[in-house]
């Protein structure tokens, strides 16, 4: 990792090396830096955080056996076992070090922020880019603070773009995510009705996730999504915009006809026009095409490494997830969940052939208007023909109350909670049956996905 020698990090977090004296490790660079002692490597550096259960600080002596390089420590050592560096807070090192390592990478950096739609946005802008350059992309959900930096230390030389996802539920956060990816290009998705309780309004959305554009470079580049309100006159301080959408942006385009498991789509750009099949349900991936349309065009690529890279994109656990079992399709979408995706899901199903199952569960950080989002979810149940509602949780029981006072076609059971609905699930799904799942990741529903498909 260039630059990243254990003297070079501890100058750059003001911290003291310990350990290195008489031979050469305070030059040698660290290959990689982890904070889970179970992926230490040789010559890594190891960071121990501080945890509410656990103590990272209590597995340096593991990291030292499997050959770490350096490690991190917010106090000094007895009888350490090689090189480390004290620092004041080791949460606090890991996000200054990934700033730190930032400034020493030439890999051209993209950011995905957004209500919802991040994650499959990402996916399809890294399967774009991936068609001409050599593209990193986040992995899982690290998008956070504690995540975006693991993120970034994975950014090598021979990477020439990095795509990567950042998360917020609160003002001052993006400020400290673009502190460290400072990104050369963002993408936003949508202002939307997510982390209400801490955010308050979409007003408060927008103020929190456009915190970023401060970090960005002068020649920065944002592509926004131009159907959404909010977006359409966001403040970029100057910076070059483009703006994509289902009508009248300069990249738009829009579903030709919508299946259960793609949607075929026609895109514009200001050079081509071109029809294509999005391997991923639901019409909202229009968008998501649009928006790596945008990036791809701005990056130099053909209309025909584009397309390409739409056609191949592919889904992940968790997000609108297609699984094969027992007869049965499974829509495993159950990593999380608000108002916009909830709809975007439920339309999916509505696609389905025979009988349309919808197994939904609460959706958190909604606010103080969170009883009346779930019941408005309730409507989309009805509008999508969804022949069998079940639910767990008290919140998700306001869907089956709309459900029951205006979807006489509609079958509605609310659970209280995942135990007793996975008690009585054998009594209620059949073979044939294509079966939503979703709810909030606090819900824990891939339980039920496990229990339908094993």
């Amino acid at each position: 990792m260039r630059n990243m020698t254990l003297e070079k990090i501890a100058q750059a977090l003001g911290g003291r090396l310990y350990g290195a004296e008489g031979s050469d490790l305070s030059d040698r660079e660290v290959q990689g830096v982890v904070i889970d002692n179970r992926q230490v490597e040789k010559d890594y550096l190891f960071i121990p955080i501080r945890g509410a259960r656990v103590d990272g600080h209590s597995f340096i002596g593991d990291a030292f056996a499997k050959g770490v390089l350096g490690v991190l420590s917010d106090h000094v050592l007895e009888d350490a076992a090689g090189p480390y560096i004290v620092v004041k807070d080791t949460e606090q090192a890991l996000k200054d070090l990934a700033a730190y390592y930032r400034e020493q990478i030439d890999a051209y950096v993209i950011g995905i922020i957004g209500s919802v739609g991040k994650t499959s946005t990402k996916e399809m802008v890294a399967s774009v880019l991936g068609q001409h350059f050599s593209v990193l992309k986040t992995q899982g959900n690290f998008n956070n603070e504690i995540g975006l930096p693991l993120t970034l230390f994975c950014i090598r030389p021979s990477h020439q773009v990095a795509v990567v996802e950042m998360g917020i539920s609160d003002f001052g956060e993006m400020d400290r995510l673009g502190v460290m990816a400072r990104p050369d290009m963002v993408i936003m998705t949508n202002i939307g009705q997510c982390h209400l309780e801490n955010l308050k309004t979409r007003d408060g959305i927008l103020k929190a996730k456009t915190e970023v554009f401060a970090h960005m470079p002068a020649s920065g580049r944002v592509i926004l999504n131009g159907d959404d309100d909010k977006l359409q006159q966001a403040d970029t301080l100057g910076m070059e915009k483009h703006f994509f959408g289902l009508q009248g942006q300069e990249f738009f385009g829009s579903a030709i006809a919508g299946h259960v498991d793609h949607v075929d789509a026609l895109l514009h750009t200001p050079q081509w026009e071109h029809a294509v099949s999005i391997p991923i349900p639901g019409e909202h991936n229009v968008y998501n095409a649009l928006a790596a349309t945008a990036a791809g065009t701005l990056l130099g690529l053909s209309e025909q490494e584009i397309l390409a890279g739409i056609e191949q994109v592919e889904t992940i656990a968790g997000r609108n997830h297609f699984i094969e079992a027992h007869g049965m399709t499974v829509i495993d979408d159950c990593y999380n969940a608000n108002p916009v995706s909830m709809r975007a899901s439920l339309e999916v199903l509505g696609h389905a052939a025979g009988r349309k199952v919808a197994i939904l569960g609460d959706m958190g950080e909604l606010g103080e208007n969170q009883e009346m989002l779930h019941y408005q979810v309730g409507q989309v149940v009805v509008e999508n023909g969804i022949d069998l509602l079940l639910t767990a949780g008290k919140l998700a029981g306001q869907i089956v109350r709309y459900v029951q006072e205006h979807g006489d076609k509609t079958q509605a059971i609310a659970y209280a909670d995942k135990e007793a609905l996975l008690a009585d699930l054998d009594q209620h799904i059949k073979k044939g049956d294509t079966i939503l799942i979703k709810a909030s990741h606090f819900m824990n529903f891939t339980e039920i996905v496990k229990v339908i498909t094993e």
